[in-house]
């Protein structure tokens, strides 16, 4: 292996970047079962480690995860090292913590150090609930997220390496005790309402059940879940009274779940989701407790979150395809229907910014300010002339209210370490963060009453 010289050591390099092909154990590698914990579990168990380290929150880690930092420094170093495996290391970083694990200690978004709450961070995504609390004061003290190329945008921004599936128990004991909130953008599936009850039961197979689980074990004070606003209305409402049943059988006031959109929230894009919020019974807290945040005015348009410079002809669209979609758009009008492409106008606001096609086609700019139209990918047809181009996806970031563009005051900004079409996954699939926020906000006041 190569000499190391004296620069920080980036765990990317230690195998991230094709963690399904690294495998590094001894006998602490392995479970109680005798299989082998994969690497991207042990780099989970390490950088949570890292982050609570010295704090009630590492119990879940504090087994594991410095055996895992002795076997990766003699793996890296060639040879047997010493190392101190005692817990009482405490939270301030070892020499050789920092060397090894540059960018857990300094990732763009660092881990507040004096929390006013913990949470939990689950289906997280690229981390919106993450920065949203992040911003009001809140320790995130467990994050898990199945997909890995969000798992590795979510590191090199937090450094903090998720957990994979919340299904397994493999992966939920791994949550702390006694954090304070439950964060959850999860998916909506299909649920059995063969029964009447209408309650934990019926969410069994489906991954809201593992968020009702945790809830019943861990006994957070509050909750906070998003979803699409399609929910309300699945199934004739039933699907939403039986996660409303469900999450009351576990012990939670729940008051009415709203549709929030982002675009009321300091974002360009009409958004709307619907956010459940719940408050543990025993706090004493009601429904009319909580009120979610105003939903005012728009304040920001498309032109507001276009990128600064230029941008690469390959975001432009071929002659070929603007001709398709025209057509496309012309043979639905006919028949009276509205599908087809949309132009963003620069006084606008954008659709909603959704993974597949139509995402990207709803959502059309015209940027004339490219003059270079070498093709750069392979194209049918070229570059149309007109300025038709769909947005980047640093501008998609920008649309959910990430931090993606530097503002020049030395705030942090937001890594997008993958290729495009993750990115464009990635940001579709998120939460719009100052919307979250508002709303997060509005639970941190509520259960500050309690003082």
């Amino acid at each position: 292996m190569k000499e190391l010289d004296d620069k920080a050591f980036n765990l990317f390099d230690l195998g991230l970047k094709k963690a399904g092909q690294v495998r590094l154990f001894d006998e602490n590698a392995l479970d109680e079962n005798g299989n082998l914990i994969d690497f991207g579990t042990q780099v989970a168990i390490v950088s949570h480690y890292l982050q609570t380290k010295g704090t009630k929150n590492s119990k879940p880690f504090r087994d594991k995860a410095p055996k895992f930092i002795k076997l990766w420094n003699e793996w890296v170093k060639g040879r047997p090292q010493e190392y101190n495996l005692d817990d009482s290391i405490a939270a301030e970083p070892s020499a050789l913590d920092t060397y090894l694990f540059h960018d857990i200690y300094n990732p763009p978004f660092k881990s507040v150090d004096h929390p006013k709450f913990t949470f939990i961070d689950l289906f997280a995504g690229i981390g919106g609930f993450r920065i949203a609390m992040q911003n009001l004061g809140g320790k995130c003290v467990f994050s898990s997220e199945w997909d890995e190329q969000a798992q590795k945008t979510y590191f090199a921004n937090y450094g903090e390496y998720p957990f994979g599936d919340i299904t397994l128990e493999s992966t939920k004991q791994y949550i702390p005790d006694n954090f304070d909130i439950l964060c959850a953008g999860f998916p909506c599936q299909a649920f059995s309402l063969a029964g009447k009850r209408l309650g934990f039961a019926e969410t069994r197979g489906t991954l809201f059940f593992d968020v009702a689980e945790i809830l019943r074990r861990k006994q957070p004070k509050a909750l906070f879940l998003e979803n699409v606003k399609g929910l309300a209305l699945h199934d004739k409402g039933k699907t939403l009274k039986t996660i409303l049943n469900t999450l009351d059988e576990v012990g939670y006031i729940v008051p009415e779940p709203q549709i929030i959109n982002a675009m009321y929230f300091g974002v360009p894009q009409h958004r709307e989701r619907i956010y459940i919020v719940g408050f543990r019974k025993d706090l004493g807290i009601t429904a009319e407790d909580f009120t979610y945040p105003a939903q005012k005015e728009v304040t920001k348009h498309w032109i507001d979150v276009r990128e600064a410079e230029p941008v690469p002809s390959k975001y432009y669209l071929s002659t070929t395809y603007v001709n398709t979609l025209i057509n496309h758009k012309k043979r639905h009008e006919a028949k009276g229907n509205g599908f087809g492409y949309a132009i963003i106008p620069d006084d606008g606001v954008a659709n909603a910014i959704v993974v597949g096609g139509m995402g990207r086609e709803r959502n059309i700019v015209i940027d004339k300010r490219q003059t270079d139209m070498t093709p750069t990918t392979r194209i049918k047809g070229e570059y149309n002339r007109d300025g038709w181009r769909r947005m980047t996806p640093r501008e998609w970031g920008a649309l959910q209210g990430y931090p993606v563009y530097d503002t020049g005051n030395g705030n942090p900004i937001f890594v997008i370490p993958v290729a495009d079409a993750s990115a464009y996954k990635q940001f579709g699939n998120s939460v719009a963060v100052p919307a979250i926020q508002a709303t997060a906000e509005q639970i941190l006041r509520t259960l500050r009453k309690l003082k």
